[in-house]
């Protein structure tokens, strides 16, 4: 069988190549050609894309460039023409990957859509899209089940993809010790920065959570580098020597860390499944205006973290937009470390989530349900 997979971020990376490793188990002859990243690549085929290159958060970078990304959604169509796949995978990657569906659907070829754009959260009428272009919707949440089959939309519960990351990864049984000597670290406990995949996020959040470090001189931060940049991108945040740095290493670096800042999105649920409790930080472009039309107008739920989501109340703290001031950060990290009764209730709370996201096996079970369905037409 020949997949074309769309992977636009680096979360999206890491699922896709965990499902491509279980498809190439079932499927001897499969063959990949996608839009992705690194660990992608790891598992063979044909990069045609690194998402480094097509991602763009907020309304203000995606307005400033427009052409590279109708440049990018041509060739990406001219590109599956050309390969002619059995299916076409969408991975999350709403804005990109709606328009691809439509694409595909109407030449004939076949979609499924693995992680839900989250369309619950905000622009619920592209579940009109969804229905009319995918063939079937693998959701990796409960609730987002509940919300695509009361739309009538072809949907597969197959569990949640990180379950299978964490429960795979590597220096899994490491001691705090162990990891400490192996990056050369003091002994300090760490405080965890996580600002997030993309270079806008980067620079709108690191220099906020750096900013904090003189409050914590007991605890040495520490940053989660993400695999699109190299160290000398982060260093223009900071004075040589004042952090550290780690790269493939942001599962470890949480498990061992005391607390994190943690960027919204896909890292505040990784936080929680390995213990460590955290601040959830989000801050676009627009200030005060676009936290009014965020909060009025398009933010359909009530929280922005999936931890606060799927416990259905508020776990974490989540400071948005005008929230997500450096004193406001300050306070609640005080908190987390400080506070054991506050601290102990997060993490009571983590165990609960725990039990609700279930075992681990996501990607085997998706891969088999794609397989079974197209062998089955």
């Amino acid at each position: 069988m020949k997949y074309y997979i769309i992977a636009g971020e680096a979360s999206g990376d890491l699922h896709a190549s965990n499902l491509m490793k279980e498809l190439k188990k079932l499927d001897q002859e499969a063959d990949f050609r996608y839009w992705g990243g690194d660990l992608m690549a790891s598992q063979g085929g044909t990069l045609v894309r690194h998402y480094r290159d097509t991602a763009y958060m907020g309304v203000w970078e995606v307005l400033i460039n427009l052409k590279s990304i109708f440049r990018n959604l041509n060739d990406c169509r001219e590109d599956i023409l050309r390969y002619r796949p059995d299916v076409v995978i969408l991975v999350d990657y709403p804005g990109f990957n709606l328009r691809i569906a439509k694409f595909a659907h109407h030449h004939g070829f076949r979609v499924f859509y693995y992680i839900s754009p989250k369309i619950w959260a905000w622009n619920t009428r592209r579940v009109k899209r969804i229905k009319k272009w995918v063939d079937k919707m693998f959701t990796i949440l409960p609730f987002e089940t509940d919300f695509f089959a009361k739309h009538n939309v072809p949907v597969v519960y197959s569990g949640n993809p990180i379950l299978d990351a964490i429960h795979d990864r590597a220096n899994k049984n490491e001691t705090r010790e162990e990891f400490l000597n192996r990056h050369q670290l003091p002994e300090q406990p760490i405080i965890a920065l996580l600002p997030g995949s993309r270079k806008q996020e980067i620079e709108r959040l690191l220099p906020d959570m750096l900013a904090i470090k003189n409050y914590f001189p007991e605890h040495q931060f520490i940053i989660a580098g993400a695999p699109a940049f190299q160290l000398d991108y982060y260093k223009q945040f900071f004075s040589s020597g004042e952090v550290k740095v780690l790269f493939n290493e942001t599962y470890s670096l949480l498990e061992h860390s005391a607390a994190a800042l943690v960027t919204s999105g896909t890292a505040t649920l990784e936080a929680a499944l390995l213990n460590c409790p955290q601040v959830v930080c989000y801050k676009m472009w627009g200030g005060a205006i676009t936290n009014f039309i965020a909060k009025k107008i398009i933010i359909k739920v009530p929280y922005i973290s999936l931890v606060n989501l799927i416990a259905g109340k508020q776990v974490v703290t989540e400071l948005f937009q005008i929230d997500m001031t450096r004193e406001a950060l300050k306070n609640e990290l005080e908190k987390i470390i400080y506070d054991t009764s506050y601290r102990q209730k997060m993490l009571a709370e983590y165990d609960r989530l725990r039990q609700i996201m279930g075992e681990p096996g996501c990607s085997h079970k998706t891969a088999t349900l794609m397989w079974e369905s197209i062998v089955s037409e």
